[in-house]
């Protein structure tokens, strides 16, 4: 299948807003390219804080990908007119989806997160340390590869909060990576949401790979209020890492997955955004527990009174 691949290149703190406007037109959702150099002989690597990133998305050539190209383009100008942070012009060029994944290999590399985390590119050796839990990953178009901040803070409160026998909720599950995590850490059970047809396929390639089929069920769909009813108060552990306001949107329905007492981790936020999702989860009856921040992105880790 061919894509048009568009590419933003923008100041950190203009990515969410960047994203937003991509993720309106694009079905996909967006892969974020932080700057980074390798260190340990080319094993590991180190993000360079502060500098430009780019934002990618991709459009199906179905017929309708000019409309939204058009779309895109307008919403960047304007950003960049009123915005307070540089956002650069839209390139675009066709790719396969083969060609995409192959090129992407080479961004990729071991990577370590927490205390016993490790993310492995299915193209790369590794042999693991004493009990370290290896997630082996490829992202396909999916975006989730534990190179985002937002990703990296995720999966440091699931090897936190993850116990032995726990039901898990992903929202947004994309490349599946927060499911993984969890799978291996002992939750007994995950089921991964994602309104994306490719982020459905590469998440449940990745629990195949895994071999966590059995654990983890993915499906597309959206966490909507008939959804949260039938699945009212099942989960211990909800997870979701998208855009601030559709976390906000949705803060009745995360709340009332919820088992009593159980743990809700969202992120996917920017500082200057905190409101279009705190407020919300608190209104929903939420407790804010901690909070963690990398950069200008936010995780916020919050419980269901018992």
């Amino acid at each position: 299948m061919k894509w048009l691949e568009l590419t933003v290149r923008t100041h950190p703190e203009a990515v969410e807003s960047v994203s937003e406007l991509m993720s309106r037109y694009t079905p996909g959702g967006v892969a974020i390219e932080e700057p980074f150099e390798l260190i340990d002989e080319g094993q590991e690597y180190r993000v360079l804080t502060g500098q430009p990133v780019q934002v990618h998305a991709y459009l199906p050539l179905d017929g309708k990908e000019e409309e939204a190209r058009q779309h895109v383009a307008e919403g960047l100008w304007h950003l960049a007119s009123l915005g307070e942070h540089f956002v650069g012009n839209l390139q675009t060029r066709i790719v396969n989806e083969e060609d995409w994944a192959n090129a992407w290999k080479d961004y990729f590399h071991v990577t370590h997160i927490g205390q016993r985390l490790v993310i492995r590119p299915s193209w790369r050796a590794y042999e693991p340390k004493d009990d370290e839990v290896v997630l082996e990953l490829d992202p396909g178009m999916a975006f989730g590869t534990g190179l985002h901040p937002t990703t990296r803070m995720c999966l440091e409160q699931v090897e936190r909060r993850t116990r032995a026998g726990m039901r898990v909720l992903d929202v947004g599950t994309g490349s599946g990576i927060l499911a993984l995590g969890a799978a291996k850490l002992g939750a007994a059970s995950v089921y991964c949401i994602d309104n994306s047809s490719v982020a459905v396929e590469s998440a449940a390639a990745n629990a195949a790979v895994n071999n966590l089929s059995d654990k983890i069920t993915v499906v597309q769909g959206v966490l909507d209020e008939a959804e949260a009813a039938r699945m009212a108060g099942q989960y211990d552990l909800v997870l979701v890492n998208i855009i601030a306001h559709v976390i906000g949107g949705m803060a009745a329905q995360l709340a009332r997955v919820l088992a009593p007492g159980g743990w809700l981790i969202a992120s996917g936020i920017i500082e200057a955004r905190r409101g279009d999702a705190q407020p919300a989860l608190l209104a929903a009856g939420l407790e804010l527990v901690e909070q963690v921040m990398i950069d200008d992105w936010i995780a916020l880790v919050m419980r269901k009174p018992e």
